[in-house]
């Protein structure tokens, strides 16, 4: 009998991949193209502000993965206040119709660290002009709540620092912001290895969104790889129910019967 396929639903959508990849920082778009390709990725990330997708006289994102085989997810990285993500995103659904968007508004250019307060406010606006928002913040579990409460139909907290190839930083509030919602949770930013990837998939997380770790590797097509590997391990192993962790031994053979 066929297993059920083990979907990540986003709003009313589902996406059989739970690795969302980035377009940035590769050495050119064939690079990325191929990346993206071998990491088996259903979404890709796309800086409105940083990614040609409409100027004819340069090269095309679109020439190199297409938006009908790909779900573009646009972004308004680079943005530092509300007003800044709030064009950025209305310039978007403009362009190419899109109202599934990534917020993210950072509060400074050396921590990027996202600014909660234009944040929220940028949810709150967006959502009731029909953008379908999935939301870049800390890991502060009230955060997470309010922008749930906001409307948000993702909520993505960083691991560490974006760029920063850390790690998840505090699994706790991670943990906590898993069991307080319903809506999908995905980190975002901070994921350096495969096991990082495999980390946040085994505490609960519903996919992992990574850029850096990939285009920035040495061989950023073996770490695709392992990347879309380690989200699938990491997603069974979280399925399969681990047993509980113990401070002392237990035999794996049974005691009876001993010769």
């Amino acid at each position: 009998m066929m297993k059920k396929k083990d979907y990540l639903k986003i709003g009313k959508k589902n996406f059989l991949s739970r690795l969302i990849v980035g377009t940035g920082k590769y050495k050119n778009m064939s690079e990325c193209a191929k990346a993206i390709k071998i990491s088996g990725a259903d979404i890709v990330t796309v800086a409105v502000r940083r990614v040609n997708i409409e100027d004819k006289n340069k090269p095309l994102l679109m020439d190199y993965i297409d938006p009908k085989k790909i779900t573009y997810l646009p972004n308004t990285a680079g943005c530092f206040n509300s007003e800044e993500a709030l064009r950025t995103l209305r310039l978007a659904r403009e362009i190419g119709g899109w109202k599934l968007v990534k917020l993210e508004v950072l509060g400074d250019k050396k921590n990027l660290l996202p600014d909660m307060i234009e944040t929220l406010k940028s949810t709150e606006v967006l959502t009731k002009e029909g953008f379908k928002v999935m939301v870049y913040c800390n890991d502060d579990p009230l955060m997470a709540k309010r922008l749930e409460n906001a409307g948000a139909i993702a909520i993505m907290p960083l691991a560490a620092p974006i760029g920063s190839g850390l790690g998840i930083q505090n699994k706790l509030n991670i943990k906590i912001i898993r069991n307080q919602t319903k809506l999908p949770l995905i980190i975002d930013a901070g994921i350096g290895t495969a096991s990082d990837a495999s980390i946040a998939m085994e505490i609960g997380c519903d996919g992992v969104l990574i850029n850096t770790a990939i285009a920035k590797a040495k061989n950023p097509f073996v770490m695709a790889d392992a990347m879309k590997h380690a989200v699938i391990a990491g997603r069974k192993s979280y399925l399969s129910g681990r047993i509980k962790k113990n401070i002392i031994g237990s035999a794996s053979s049974p005691s009876k019967g001993l010769i």
